[in-house]
């Protein structure tokens, strides 16, 4: 993402909690580097942040050399981390306090929508133009932006959107399972009903790893149990019900036990070929 900023001709200083990983990314792009949140914010009028969760929000945002307190007013701070609404709205006020616009902002593609400029942004902010604004700079990197509405209500679309994601993978696990037992041709299942009603990004790009077992990319299962523990706390307040979420989060529980932690979300379909 940092680096369709600096192709798009931003003058761009990176940080990293990992400093070894900012100055690869300065040895491949070129600009510059800074070893706290802080002093990388320093004269900057947009502030893109990507983190774990939400104490890394709190931590890299507000902590000892924290970015919001090293921003000038009238700067806007972009959250791209998935994390809860609750530290959405925290990091929103703490910012209106400063003069800061702040847009929540997480994103999904995965590895290759942010290699390749495609991610979908989904936004909340309290103020309509500081959305405009940063979206004007987002969409370096991003295919579709968009806001949902205030602060917190780009953190619960993302929230909609794994809860979409976790029973379709679900789903296409079954399946896959499904007929591999029955002896059909995977590839050419998927070829087929692709075209149809169940067609879906998941079925053309994970189906045919599914089936060969090959899980060592993509989107990390211990990230997905993080993003599912975010919508079953917000369900819990809410007083929502999402019993296909819950069922599917217990099943990457049992992946994590198999030694899965890093493989891809697809390898739900592990418990099925290998009960």
């Amino acid at each position: 993402m940092a680096g369709h900023l600096a192709a798009a001709g931003h003058s761009v200083t990176v940080y990293n909690r990992t400093a070894a990983k900012a100055l690869e990314w300065v040895a491949h792009h070129g600009h510059q580097a800074s070893p706290t949140p802080a002093e990388a914010v320093e004269g900057a009028e947009y502030v893109m942040m990507c983190v774990g969760n939400d104490h890394d929000v709190r931590e890299v945002a507000l902590g000892a050399h924290g970015a919001i307190p090293a921003m000038d007013a009238g700067t806007i701070l972009v959250d791209h981390t998935t994390a809860s609404a609750d530290v959405a709205r925290e990091l929103a006020a703490a910012c209106a306090q400063r003069g800061i616009g702040f847009v929540d902002a997480p994103v999904s593609g995965g590895q290759a929508g942010a290699v390749n400029g495609q991610l979908t942004v989904m936004c909340g902010s309290d103020d309509i133009d500081t959305f405009g604004a940063a979206r004007s700079v987002i969409m370096a990197y991003a295919r579709e932006c968009r806001r949902l509405g205030t602060a917190g209500a780009g953190q619960t679309t993302k929230m909609v959107n794994q809860i979409c994601i976790a029973g379709l993978l679900q789903g296409l696990a079954e399946g896959v399972a499904f007929a591999q037992r029955a002896g059909l041709d995977v590839d050419e299942v998927v070829e087929t009903i692709s075209k149809g009603a169940a067609g879906s990004w998941q079925m053309e790009n994970r189906a045919r790893t599914m089936a060969a077992g090959e899980f060592e990319f993509g989107f990390a299962v211990e990230w997905m149990r993080k993003d599912l523990g975010i919508c079953l706390a917000e369900a819990d307040r809410l007083g929502a019900r999402l019993p296909v979420t819950a069922l599917v989060d217990q099943m990457y529980k049992q992946v994590v036990e198999r030694g899965g932690t890093r493989w891809d979300t697809s390898s739900l379909v592990q418990l099925l070929q290998q009960p």
